[in-house]
């Protein structure tokens, strides 16, 4: 069992890592805020990537089923991956495109479940602030929706630089926290 000296440098080593890799995300989210498009493009890329080996999975997967119809069936959803994925690798801007168009609605749905759960529960204090959420997700989602297609260079690298931003400042705030912490422990 390691001595405690051990185990707070352990926790110290650790949570140096846990601010290298914040502020990295951090340094990425800026990044992707300066260039949203490149940043989509390279997000549209990496889910293609995703895609693409999901029917590679599918597909190696198919040769293990015991009856034809399975067979047919999940080599029918791996071709499927495959060429999505594939499509998607070879023209990113399309991928950037219908992902953009994804989250317009995934906000639209989003804005209107939380305006559903404030009416529930307005009667609750705080309740307040799940409107403020339903009304920004609807006003976000409309304006994507309204200036699509051109909404497809700047929303998804911005949202993704704004959340990269968000993530790493959190990793370093905590790492901090756990760092002070083990501080007071030795």
């Amino acid at each position: 069992m390691a001595t405690m000296p051990d185990a707070v440098a352990v926790v110290k080593q650790g949570s140096k890592w846990g601010i290298v890799w914040g502020v990295l995300l951090v340094i990425l989210g800026m990044l992707a805020i300066a260039e949203p498009f490149l940043a989509a493009v390279a997000l549209a890329t990496f889910v293609a990537w995703l895609l693409i080996f999901v029917g590679i999975v599918h597909v190696a997967l198919a040769f293990h089923a015991h009856s034809g119809k399975a067979i047919a069936w999940k080599l029918l959803v791996g071709v499927a991956y495959l060429f999505i994925g594939g499509y998607l690798l070879f023209r990113p801007v399309v991928g950037v495109a219908s992902l953009t168009l994804m989250l317009a609605f995934l906000f639209l749905v989003e804005g209107v479940l939380d305006f559903m759960l404030w009416w529930k529960s307005r009667s609750v204090r705080g309740a307040f602030w799940i409107l403020v959420d339903s009304i920004i997700t609807l006003l976000l989602g409309g304006m994507i929706y309204v200036h699509w297609p051109s909404s497809s260079f700047y929303a998804i690298g911005t949202l993704l630089g704004i959340s990269l931003i968000i993530s790493g400042v959190t990793r370093v705030m905590l790492s901090l926290a756990v760092r002070s912490l083990a501080d007071q422990v030795a």
